[in-house]
């Protein structure tokens, strides 16, 4: 986990670079993320041969379908970034409704992968996958809210 925190640090510090560079780090930084926490999953679960035969690709595929919705999250971070110093109704309204799209979709991919994944390890050794996914999505999240300031209050 101390690996992974200073991966969290290091992809939130670069923030603060220009939008190429931003979304050049930031793809350097998934992947590097993608490395560790598999890893970290590996090591966490310790699975048997049969298991992971089995569980890698599903894992894989879920990734995958993840790094599309959270490219729309980081879109929706840079949009917010870029009308943070005038930001209208119309951007503020946009920004709250497409970061509850945002959520919904994690959430049903969670729910049908859930499944998946009960159907190849046990409902218990489900879990135990689950929550280090959402320990490692608290971890990112929480970089990320320290990182984003509060929009002040704009006088209508």
């Amino acid at each position: 986990m101390k690996k992974l925190n200073l991966l969290l640090f290091a992809l939130v510090l670069g923030i603060a670079v220009n939008a190429q560079d931003f979304n050049d780090y930031l793809e350097v930084s998934r992947e590097v993320l993608k490395t560790e926490k598999k890893a970290l999953i590996a090591d966490l679960m310790q699975f048997s041969s049969e298991e992971s035969q089995a569980f890698w690709p599903l894992y894989n595929e879920y990734e995958d379908a993840k790094y599309k919705v959270n490219t729309r999250y980081f879109n929706l971070v840079e949009k917010f970034a870029d009308n943070f110093e005038n930001m209208t109704d119309e951007v503020a309204t946009e920004v709250i409704n497409e970061s509850i799209s945002i959520k919904q979709e994690l959430v049903k991919l969670e729910k049908s992968y859930a499944k998946k994944f009960m159907k190849i390890l046990t409902p218990k050794r489900t879990i135990k996958y689950l929550q280090a996914e959402n320990k490692i999505k608290a971890m990112i999240d929480a970089e990320m809210a320290l990182q984003i300031p509060f929009l002040d209050e704009i006088e209508d």
